[in-house]
C-alpha cells in the first residue's frame, strides 16, 4: 500500500472549510469553559458573609495550635530516651525438694529486686516450680523510659523506677547521639533519679518552670517515648493538684489528662512557655494503658531533689521526730476540733526535735513557718525542705485550743530514711480479750511481736471480725494496740479496763502500731 504525503504551504478549499469549522468549535468550547469558570468563581460571592464568631474561634484555635507548636519546639530537643539494662542478677543455687521429687523448687523469692516482688512476697505461688541451674545467672532484661537534660554538663532528670537496679544505662538524644551513663543517683522516696553522662557538646537544655504557679485547667503537653515511639507529644490540661499515691511516700503529684503511656515515665510535662513543670511518673489505669488520668512530679520538688542528689549524692530531709496521720472528722470531733485539716500526731520519738519542743500525742499540727498544713503530706513537704538547725514556729491544736511551739528541725536519721513494710501474724494466746463492740480480739505480745515492736508496749491484735468496726477501720491481725484514747496499754487487762471508760456510741480512739509506724483509728457505732 502506498501512502501519499502532501507537503504544501497552501491549503486546499476542503482544508479551509474543516479548519474554519474546527476553529469555530474550539472558540465556542473555550467560551463555555470561561463562562463556567466565571460562574464557579462567582458562587462564593453569592454566599452569606462568614460568621464573625466562627472566624474568631478559628483564629483562637490556630493561635493555640501555634502555642503548642512553640512549646514542643522549645522542649523536645532536650528530651532523651533512657534505656536501662540489667545484664545479670545473682540468684541462690539452694534448692528444696519439689512436689514430684528432685530438687527443683527455688528457695527464697525469685522475684526479689523486680516489680513482682510485692505481688509475690512469699516467692513462687503454690503449684509452680522455678528451675534455677546451679551457680548460673538469670537472663538479662531491659527497659525503655524517658528523661530530660537539665544541665549542660550532661545531667538528665528521670524517674527512679526507670533506672532502678540497672547495670548499664544509655541516653539517646533527638539528634541521634548516644551516651552511656557514668553516674546514677536515685531517690526512691520521690521516685526521682539523676543520670550523668560525659562527652556531650552543645547539649539542648530544658528550662524548669514554677510548678507552684500552676492552676487547674492550665494547658500542658507531655513529651516522651511511649511504646518506643520517640519524641511523642500529647496535649491536655492540669486536672488536679496535690494528688497522693501510696507507692511514692514523699511527693504530691500533678494530675493531667495529657496522654501518658508506658515509656513516658521520666519525660517532661511542659507548659505553653516550653518550661518543664513536671516529670511524668504514673498512670491510673485498669488496662495498663492510657485512660485519661496521669501523674507528674511537680518541677519544684524535682529541682530540690535533683539539687540534693547532685550536691550530696542523697537527699537530706528535715526531721521532726513524729508519726503523723490524717485527721478524720470523727477523731476531730472527739478532740474538740472543727474541720479535718491538719496532721494528727500519733507518736513522738524519744530525744527528737518534737520531744524537745513539747509536742504531745494527739496534737494536731495546723501551721508550720506560717504555712497552713492541710494533711500529713503537706507537713512532710514543708518540713523536709526547711532549713536545718534553725528554730521554726509550729502551731498545734491541743484539746481544741491553739498552741505555738518553737521547734528546731534536724536531719532525718539515715536509719529512718526508708521504713520497710511487712505483716506479722501473732498466733492466738491463752490470755486473750474479745470485744464484740469493736469486733476485735487481742493477746499479749509474743516472741514474734516483740521482734517487730521492740521498745513499745501494747497488746497484739489476734483476730478481727470481718464485718466488725475494727475491720472497717483497717485494723488487722498482727497490729499492736498501744493506747485506748490517751491511756497507755501494757497488758490485756489494761486494754479491757480502758474500754470500760469508753463509749462506742461517742467513739473509741485507738492508737495502733504497724512495722511502718503509728496511726490513730476511730471506732464509732453509727446511730
Amino acid at each position: 500500500m502506498n501512502y501519499k504525503i502532501r507537503q504544501s504551504f497552501f491549503p486546499t478549499a476542503r482544508d479551509v472549510f474543516f479548519g474554519a469549522l474546527f476553529f469555530f468549535l474550539l472558540c465556542a468550547s473555550g467560551s463555555m469553559i470561561a463562562s463556567s469558570g466565571r460562574v464557579l468563581a462567582a458562587e462564593p460571592n453569592d454566599q452569606k458573609p462568614a460568621d464573625p464568631a466562627a472566624v474568631e474561634a478559628i483564629t483562637h484555635a490556630n493561635a493555640l495550635s501555634q502555642a503548642f507548636r512553640h512549646a514542643a519546639k522549645l522542649a523536645t530537643p532536650s528530651v532523651v530516651v533512657v534505656r536501662s539494662e540489667i545484664k545479670s542478677r545473682k540468684v541462690s543455687s539452694k534448692r528444696v525438694p519439689g512436689k514430684n521429687g528432685g530438687e527443683n523448687r527455688f528457695k527464697g523469692n525469685p522475684f526479689k529486686g523486680t516489680p513482682l516482688e510485692e505481688m509475690f512476697p512469699d516467692g513462687m505461688p503454690e503449684g509452680f516450680d522455678f528451675q534455677v541451674p546451679g551457680d548460673e545467672q538469670s537472663p538479662s532484661r531491659s527497659g525503655v523510659g524517658s528523661g530530660v537534660i537539665v544541665d549542660a554538663s550532661g545531667i538528665v532528670l528521670t524517674n527512679n523506677h526507670v533506672v532502678e537496679g540497672a547495670d548499664v544505662v544509655s541516653i539517646e538524644l533527638t539528634d541521634g547521639r548516644t551516651f552511656t551513663a557514668t553516674e546514677i543517683k536515685t531517690d526512691p522516696d520521690s521516685d526521682l533519679a539523676v543520670i550523668r553522662f560525659e562527652g556531650g557538646k552543645d547539649l539542648p537544655i530544658a528550662v524548669l518552670g514554677d510548678s507552684d504557679s500552676l492552676a487547674i485547667g492550665d494547658w500542658v503537653i507531655a513529651i516522651g517515648t511511649p511504646f518506643e515511639l520517640e519524641t511523642t507529644v500529647s496535649a491536655g490540661i492540669i486536672s488536679g493538684k496535690g494528688r497522693e499515691l501510696g507507692s511514692v511516700r514523699r511527693a504530691k503529684f500533678l494530675q493531667t489528662d495529657a496522654a501518658i503511656n508506658p515509656g513516658n515515665s521520666g519525660g517532661p510535662l511542659v507548659n505553653l512557655n516550653g518550661e518543664v513543670i513536671g516529670i511524668n511518673t504514673a498512670i491510673a489505669s485498669n488496662s495498663g494503658g492510657y485512660q485519661g488520668i496521669g501523674f507528674a512530679i511537680p518541677a519544684n520538688l524535682a529541682k530540690w531533689v535533683s539539687d540534693q542528689l547532685i550536691a550530696n549524692g542523697s537527699v537530706q530531709r528535715g526531721y521532726l521526730g513524729v508519726s503523723i496521720g490524717p485527721l478524720q472528722k470523727d477523731v476531730a470531733s472527739k478532740l474538740g476540733i472543727e474541720g479535718s485539716k491538719g496532721a494528727l500526731v500519733s507518736e513522738i520519738m524519744p530525744d527528737s526535735p518534737a520531744a524537745r519542743a513539747g509536742v504531745e500525742e494527739l496534737d494536731v499540727i495546723t501551721m508550720f513557718d506560717g504555712k497552713p498544713v492541710d494533711g500529713p503530706r503537706t507537713l512532710q513537704e514543708i518540713v523536709e525542705r526547711s532549713p536545718q538547725g534553725k528554730a521554726h514556729d509550729m502551731t498545734v491544736l491541743r484539746s481544741g485550743k491553739p498552741v505555738t511551739l518553737s521547734i528546731v528541725v534536724k536531719p532525718l536519721p539515715e536509719s529512718l530514711a526508708r521504713t520497710g513494710s511487712g505483716r506479722r501474724l501473732a498466733p492466738s494466746g491463752t490470755n486473750t480479750f474479745y470485744s464484740a463492740d469493736l469486733g476485735i480480739e487481742v493477746s499479749p505480745k509474743n516472741t514474734e511481736a516483740e521482734d517487730a515492736y521492740e521498745g513499745f508496749d501494747g497488746v497484739v491484735v489476734n483476730r478481727v471480725d470481718p464485718e466488725g468496726l475494727s475491720a472497717e477501720a483497717g485494723i488487722g491481725p498482727g497490729m499492736l494496740v498501744r493506747k485506748v484514747g490517751k491511756t497507755p496499754i501494757a497488758s490485756v487487762s489494761d486494754f479491757e479496763k480502758a474500754l470500760v471508760a469508753e463509749s462506742i456510741e461517742s467513739g473509741v480512739m485507738l492508737q495502733v502500731r504497724t512495722p511502718r509506724g503509728n496511726q490513730v483509728v476511730m471506732l464509732k457505732k453509727e446511730s
